[in-house]
């Protein structure tokens, strides 16, 4: 998630002048005379795969999912036996969904087309074993799939080749098939951290989802395509999109048909789950509509605008983080306490019910905590349990949401 500060230091737009100056400099400064040039061979815009063939929904189809549905990010990846328990402990909250990262370059590591299936069959029956349904994340390409080779390690750049990531969908589609739910598409591609380092590019996004999209589809047509969870911020610039602007742009580019759901990120910050994104754009302190949990409202309006309705959104991570240390300046202007952290939880499905049915889906709660986390990691104040094993070390959020009326 993105955490920079509202308002004022959130970057905005280039004031015109800025602008005007570095043309200036781009052009030599002075003007000069030239000669008119050719106009340059357009370049086709890149074409997005068919859909032919692929299962396509009736306008009258039932919801995807349940409104809301309940789940949690967990981490077994590399902790088999940790996570066993923490599917144990979601299962003993009610929830029914987990959420787990399938790092590409983990699966395909070494070259196209050598799969290492060891830990993600464990994963699976770990889940079908508890009658758990499993959303899987798909992004991390293997430095064989960048575009330097790896040469410089960016394990969130896109891949080179863009095919490349579909078949490696399709991979996983289809040994999973009907035992995996639902797929994610990648992790915040409006962060430029999340892209590679480089200007986050939605017209990109779109063709890296399609490609995904058909690999999962032409493999196991009842699975879930769900579109990357967006981080929410202000800022727009090289470094971030905003994400209602990015979901527009998704639109424009071409990329309604190529998810099931659309993913966000909700975050509430400093703010109750119940707080209008109005009450707090007209707040001088904050000047900002995408730091408040129903944010997610702005989004669920642009799929109304682009006739999308029909569709629901899932939150693939939502919370809020505890982390008052004076040296995270990153993160502690919006921490709350243990209790608001329960309160706020529950106060979010809670409100899904009450006035996002049927258009919301899939709520992911972040997190069930990675054994490796400490103090210093960010994630670590967000979790529904500090890092201890065998036996857990539970937030009151924990025992709230297990409370809670599903």
């Amino acid at each position: 998630m993105i955490v920079r500060r509202p308002p004022s230091i959130v970057m905005r737009f280039l004031p015109l002048s800025i602008l005007v100056l570095a043309l200036a400099a781009c052009l030599g400064g002075e003007p000069q005379a030239a000669p008119t040039p050719a106009l340059p061979t357009a370049t086709p815009a890149p074409t997005l795969p068919p859909l032919t063939g692929l299962p396509t929904r009736a306008p009258n189809a039932p919801p995807l999912f349940a409104s809301p549905e309940y789940g949690v990010q967990v981490f077994s990846w590399w902790h088999l036996d940790v996570g066993a328990r923490d599917l144990d402990l979601v299962r003993g909250m009610g929830f029914t969904w987990v959420k787990q990262i399938f790092a590409w370059r983990d699966i395909e590591d070494q070259q196209k087309g050598a799969y290492n299936w060891y830990r993600p069959d464990i994963i699976v029956d770990a889940a079908q074993g508890r009658g758990l349904k499993l959303l899987v994340r798909l992004d991390h390409q293997p430095f064989w799939a960048q575009p330097d080779g790896g040469a410089t390690p960016l394990p969130s750049a896109p891949p080179k080749n863009f095919a490349d990531y579909g078949d490696f969908c399709h991979a996983v589609a289809d040994r999973y098939k009907g035992r995996i739910a639902a797929y994610q598409v990648w992790n915040e591609p409006n962060l430029a951290r999340e892209w590679g380092n480089q200007p986050p590019d939605p017209a990109a996004y779109v063709r890296l989802l399609a490609a995904c999209y058909v690999g999962i589809k032409t493999a196991d047509p009842a699975a879930i395509v769900i579109s990357a969870g967006l981080a929410p911020t202000g800022t727009d610039d090289d470094t971030a999109i905003p994400d209602d602007r990015f979901v527009r742009e998704m639109y424009a580019a071409g990329g309604g048909p190529y998810f099931d759901a659309l993913g966000v990120h909700a975050a509430g910050y400093m703010n109750p789950p119940e707080r209008s994104p109005d009450d707090t754009e007209a707040d001088p302190a904050l000047q900002a509509r995408w730091i408040t949990l129903r944010h997610v409202e702005d989004i669920r309006q642009i799929m109304v605008e682009n006739g999308d309705e029909a569709k629901q959104i899932a939150i693939l991570e939502m919370g809020w983080t505890t982390d008052a240390n004076p040296a995270h300046t990153g993160y502690n202007w919006y921490a709350v306490t243990e209790q608001q952290q329960a309160r706020y939880l529950v106060g979010a499905y809670q409100w899904a019910k009450a006035h996002w049915q049927p258009w919301i889906g899939l709520m992911t709660t972040i997190y069930m905590a990675d054994p490796d986390w400490t103090p210093d990691n960010e994630q670590y104040w967000f979790a529904l349990n500090r890092p201890a094993f065998p036996v857990p070390d539970l937030r009151p959020a924990y025992d709230a949401l297990k409370a809670m009326q599903k």
